[in-house]
């Protein structure tokens, strides 16, 4: 079991995708998203395993969560500073979004 300590430890914002790459070089198939997290964290790079249930196009402008206190994590040739929430459904990875349009930067609390 986890403690409530556990989760609190966690800092999870609101960030909004600003661009989104093929990442070529992931032995899974993924995405390299570039996610703006608000004026106090700025832009911070993700790999994202969610090819199939998103096209580039569907990316660009849409609110995610991220947990932006992990070390950043090296995969391949792309450093992933924040690791992007999603549930592992039956048709691939769904991202968790906010119901309604927020700000950068908000936290999950």
């Amino acid at each position: 079991m986890a403690a409530i300590e556990d989760f609190l430890a966690l800092d999870i914002r609101v960030g909004e995708i600003v661009k989104a790459e093929v990442f070529e070089d992931a032995k899974k198939p993924a995405y390299k998203l570039w996610i703006d997290l608000g004026e106090a964290i700025g832009i911070k790079k993700s790999s994202a395993q969610i090819t199939e249930c998103y096209g580039l196009d569907d990316l660009l402008g849409k609110q995610v969560l991220c947990v932006v206190n992990f070390p950043p994590r090296q995969i391949a040739n792309f450093l992933s500073e924040v690791l992007v929430l999603g549930t592992y459904s039956k048709q691939g990875v769904v991202l968790i979004q906010p119901e309604q349009p927020v700000e950068k930067g908000d936290k999950l609390g």
